[in-house]
């Protein structure tokens, strides 16, 4: 399995369970902003510091298992994982802060 297979994969499952948790924390198009900016600033992040991490030779990729597309150092396959980070994350956290929330407005109504 190349690392752009396991991506799609992995990304799929985290899409589904991000928009599940999502449509279920009732998130609106400013959420959504917020997410897209903070996948840009992971990636940036991811970029410089796989670049830097790889040209100190500190790790390897297979290069049978990746496209050759680079930026920088760093292979496009590894940007999957801020991007998965970036979807999953704040749904988790928005869909947990629901149900605190809810479960707050029923210890009050007792």
């Amino acid at each position: 399995m190349s690392y752009g297979q396991l991506n799609l994969v992995m990304l799929g499952v985290v899409a589904i369970a991000a928009g599940i948790l999502a449509v279920r924390a009732r998130v609106g198009a400013r959420w959504w902003l917020q997410v897209a900016l903070a996948w840009v600033v992971l990636t940036v992040l991811t970029v410089v510091f796989d670049s830097i991490m790889i040209a100190a030779d500190l790790f390897r990729f297979d290069e049978d298992k990746l496209t050759g597309v680079t930026l920088w150092l760093a292979p496009v396959e590894d940007l999957a994982w801020p991007l998965a980070a970036a979807l999953l994350l704040p749904a988790v956290w928005a869909w947990l802060g629901t149900r605190a929330h809810a479960r707050t407005e029923l210890e009050r109504q007792r």
